[in-house]
């Protein structure tokens, strides 16, 4: 049960405005009068994440005190749907201009229908998580292999689905991951020279100059090995569960079981991540096309094309885009049965 009726008081809302300035864009919360001197664009973005966040954990409330905020006022943030349902969430918009951030607690049917939006996962959301339930975690709980790196990695692509600029290239986004689940409590990440050379990104100066423009990380020293990079996307300090099982879900997101590839085409390699995350046990997968193009950074039609790739090549066998529920969903090639010796 709900409890929104009892406390209808508390306000889970929290708007910023970045507002042109002469020499740069200025932060302005009208919840706490937070008003910044002009920032650099390549801070900008991520000075906006860094005080919705906090103004989230200094408002912590328990899960079962919390209720959809959209549906206080209306549901005037996305077209009419069939209602509230789904857990609670804190769900991150952003205007189309980018000049306007929403943080709010929403469930998941209205997160799902609100455009230009992701939910905040709780990868990045280990402060609050301590804050809200005192006392000693419960026991870690040993899980099937590989469940639980697919839900760190599909988590952090759905926070970087926002967080990142929305044409940012396949190659960056993969990059990102890595960089932001292998990140101590510093945003620093040492990245080797293997890691590096099988992602074939060593020499791609490309990828490094798109994050550094836009102002997702600094610019390493590239006549050091390993290689020194330091995020300044500040939400990433915030990380939980530890670096050691971030680093297992690095790893994976490397090899994503079931749908491994060879050495390919890094807008393919990232749309079979992104399918593989949301690939469960059940015999049939699917998820949102909005969701693929928003992971992945491509149109519906761009998509559309890297899935029928990815069935020529045998990694899926078929998939199928339903139109009216916008849902896409994919089927696995069937496991070769072993020949008796």
């Amino acid at each position: 049960m709900r409890l929104a009726g009892a406390h209808a008081a508390v306000r889970r809302i929290w708007t910023v405005e970045l507002r042109p300035r002469a020499g740069g864009p200025a932060l302005v919360c009208p919840a706490c009068a937070a008003h910044t001197s002009a920032l650099t664009g390549a801070s900008a973005r991520s000075a906006v994440l860094a005080h919705l966040a906090c103004h989230a954990r200094a408002d912590a409330l328990p899960t079962y005190l919390r209720s959809c905020q959209c549906r206080a006022r209306g549901c005037r943030w996305h077209p009419r749907h069939r209602g509230c349902a789904g857990p609670v969430l804190l769900a991150l918009t952003r205007d189309r201009s980018g000049r306007a951030w929403r943080l709010a607690d929403t469930c998941a049917a209205c997160a799902a229908a609100t455009s230009n939006t992701a939910v905040v996962p709780d990868t990045l959301s280990g402060s609050l998580r301590q804050q809200a339930s005192p006392g000693p975690p419960p026991p870690a709980r040993r899980s099937h292999a590989g469940v639980q790196e697919r839900e760190r990695v599909r988590e952090m692509l759905t926070y970087l689905g926002t967080a990142l600029p929305r044409f940012t290239s396949p190659a960056a986004r993969l990059l990102a991951l890595q960089c932001a689940l292998r990140a101590d409590t510093r945003a620093h990440v040492r990245l080797p020279a293997g890691l590096l050379r099988g992602m074939r990104l060593r020499q791609n100066r490309e990828v490094w100059l798109e994050l550094a423009h836009a102002g997702w990380l600094e610019l390493p020293d590239v006549r050091t090995l390993p290689w020194q990079v330091r995020l300044l996307d500040a939400t990433v300090l915030d990380q939980a569960p530890g670096r050691r099982t971030r680093c297992r879900a690095a790893d994976w997101a490397l090899r994503p079981v079931p749908l491994v590839l060879p050495a390919t085409a890094p807008a393919l390699r990232l749309t079979a991540l992104v399918l593989a995350a949301h690939t469960g046990a059940r015999p049939e997968h699917s998820t949102d096309m909005d969701i693929l193009t928003r992971l992945c950074g491509h149109s519906p039609q761009q998509t559309g094309e890297l899935l029928d790739r990815l069935v020529t090549t045998r990694t899926l066998r078929a998939w199928h885009h339903n139109r009216e529920t916008d849902a896409v969903s994919w089927q696995l090639p069937q496991p070769q049965a072993r020949t008796p010796t």
